[in-house]
């Protein structure tokens, strides 16, 4: 079958994937609840309106942009900041954007379009693999958008939560760290990636003890750097 074809797919070759894609994300769509209903508790408590943190996660759709984004609302500040920091955390989508460019490319545009407002890091941990041949856009399309419900529904219950229960006492904030491990470990099969991943531990950690500024936009460039000269090391 070729990407030329359309809507005009039987139903079973464009239902099926679709299914399979939303079955296969299922375990990061439970694991990314607690992580939603975070951050729709901390759009309450950053001060905005139920609507705007409904609206954030419908449009912005990035888990760790919203949290850092209304961590840096909380605290007062301005929105130069707030756009550079929430740029650096999502700059790893260009590298999705490019592993994946091959095998979406030929889409119609309104392929295109849908599939790049859908990738996260979790879509991408399921298809990031897939060259052309293998790669199925309904399979994506049903992963992407089971994700993307799972994710609205978690901020709802958070926003719905967030004035009746003190959900900063169940320690929620660490689904975070525990989704982007469940992640990462298997992606670790070589030595710029494992130099990439231990160089943001050690100065994750490092910094946040000493409290310096930009410690997440410092940490972000420099195990990337890292990992790029171990890359080229091995070439």
């Amino acid at each position: 079958m070729t990407y030329q074809s359309t809507l005009t797919e039987p139903p079973t070759l464009r239902l099926r994937p679709a299914l399979q894609g939303a079955v296969a994300i299922l375990p990061l769509c439970l694991a990314v609840l607690p992580w939603g209903i975070l951050a729709g508790s901390m759009a309450i408590q950053s001060g905005l309106t139920a609507a705007e943190g409904l609206g954030m996660s419908a449009i912005v759709f990035a888990g760790a942009s919203q949290l850092v984004a209304m961590g840096m609302i909380k605290t007062g500040a301005g929105m130069l900041a707030i756009l550079i920091s929430t740029f650096f955390v999502t700059a790893q989508h260009f590298l999705y954007g490019l592993r994946l460019r091959e095998c979406i490319a030929p889409l119609p545009l309104r392929w295109r379009v849908a599939l790049a407002f859908l990738l996260t890091d979790e879509l991408f941990a399921l298809t990031g693999d897939h060259g052309p041949a293998r790669f199925n856009r309904w399979y994506a399309l049903g992963a992407g958008l089971a994700f993307y419900l799972s994710w609205f529904f978690a901020t709802l219950l958070g926003v719905v939560a967030a004035s009746s229960i003190d959900l900063d006492s169940y320690g929620l904030d660490f689904s975070i760290a525990a989704t982007f491990i469940a992640i990462i470990v298997p992606l670790v099969r070589n030595l710029p990636v494992l130099a990439c991943v231990l160089t943001s531990l050690v100065l994750s950690i490092g910094l946040h003890h000493y409290q310096v500024p930009g410690a997440l936009i410092i940490t972000t460039v420099v195990a990337m750097l890292v990992g790029l000269l171990c890359s080229r090391e091995k070439e």
